[in-house]
């Protein structure tokens, strides 16, 4: 017999947060999130997100074992940025390969979601489109890099046996330090020279002016992707979060800003993947020995993410972009840096789409969101 569980107590939340890693515990290319940073991130107390925003954690029980979990939520965010939608989403769903156990907890979302006054479900995300988010589909025989999702290959028969059906797919791109096209690397001094004749100019970010290069990039990313898919506000303390998290990892030599006559125009980042790290992390715990393998190991990153890359609409196909292409490639090779993922890209999205295959970067990951009309 299945039952639904609502989590109510830190030992509750502890359950949920590691039943992936009892679930996984076999796949070679699992990696467990560190306990840590997912018990702050589902803090109800500490967490900016639920200061506008809730939502409710659900397990799956038999035999009073853990089988699955969902999260149920109603981002107030999305439905003040969407004045006319009544959506609610999913997220932090994982389940054994039985159908039976998804269906109780599709079930429970939809009951909840309902009694919310919403009239939509759409997943997974883990709030929004500004964490992680999709269902992997395609590219199965590797791991996640950092800040992207993984799952069993049958959750995309689970939820669309459900009734769920494709919203959109997000594409994430495999790029070889050896084997990108050069063509845009040495053009980019020409480049940045015209840009420089329009008053734009690129440079890496001044880490010991921290909070005023966030201010910035947060100006940035409110102007670039507000007419994307599924794009939602930040708050500015959920800003302030992201960037302290990032701050952790970042390497500036890696993080662009582009601006005109001082005004901020653009922004890209790319950050290590640490889950080359994270994967040998034992259940995501950085005690007794996770913090160890973590400061030994972190010098021995040689993969990246290209986690964003936007520049505000009235400055895009000036070579903005291409310049944040080749100095990425251009640092990534004097760092012995191997290879890249880029992404996630919406499938809609033309222009990143083209520039991505036009420097031999290869499409080898798809992630997909879905809907479901109640």
């Amino acid at each position: 017999m299945i039952n639904i569980k609502k989590v109510s107590t830190s030992k509750d939340l502890a359950g949920f947060i590691d039943f992936p890693h009892h679930l996984y515990k076999d796949d070679v290319n699992y990696v467990p999130e560190l306990f840590i940073a997912q018990r702050d991130l589902l803090d109800v107390k500490k967490h900016p997100f639920f200061k506008h925003s809730k939502l409710n954690l659900f397990v799956a029980m038999r035999d009073n074992k853990i089988v699955g979990r969902i999260a149920a939520i109603r981002n107030n965010n999305h439905l003040k940025y969407y004045s006319n939608s009544k959506d609610g989403f999913w997220g932090f769903f994982d389940v054994i390969n039985d159908y039976a156990v998804a269906e109780k907890l599709f079930d429970t979302v939809s009951a909840w979601v309902k009694s919310e006054g919403l009239t939509t479900v759409i997943g997974p995300v883990n709030y929004s489109t500004n964490e992680t988010c999709g269902v992997l589909v395609q590219g199965f025989d590797s791991p996640p890099v950092v800040m992207m999702t993984y799952n069993k290959d049958y959750y995309p028969e689970f939820i669309e046996k459900y009734g769920y059906r494709k919203k959109m797919d997000l594409i994430a791109y495999h790029l070889k330090t050896d084997e990108l096209s050069d063509r845009t690397v040495n053009l980019v001094a020409r480049l940045e020279d015209r840009l420089k004749l329009r008053g734009i100019t690129i440079r890496t970010v001044n880490i010991k002016e921290f909070q005023k290069e966030v201010q910035k990039i947060k100006e940035i990313y409110n102007s670039a992707w507000d007419k994307n898919w599924g794009f939602v506000p930040m708050t500015d303390e959920e800003f302030e979060v992201m960037a302290k998290d990032m701050k952790m990892i970042l390497d500036p030599d890696f993080c662009y800003l582009a601006e005109h006559n001082g005004k901020p125009v653009g922004f890209s980042l790319a950050i290590p993947d640490m889950n080359q790290v994270f994967i040998t992390i034992k259940k995501g715990r950085l005690l007794p020995t996770g913090l160890f393998k973590l400061l030994f190991n972190k010098g021995k990153v040689n993969k990246m993410r290209v986690i964003t890359l936007g520049v505000v609409e009235e400055y895009r196909k000036m070579g903005i972009e291409a310049s944040f292409y080749a100095r990425n490639i251009i640092t990534a090779r004097k760092k012995n840096i191997v290879s890249a993922e880029a992404g996630w890209i919406l499938e809609t999205n033309e222009m990143m789409n083209k520039a991505l295959l036009n420097i031999n970067a290869e499409p080898y990951k798809k992630y997909r969101m879905y809907e479901l009309a109640l």
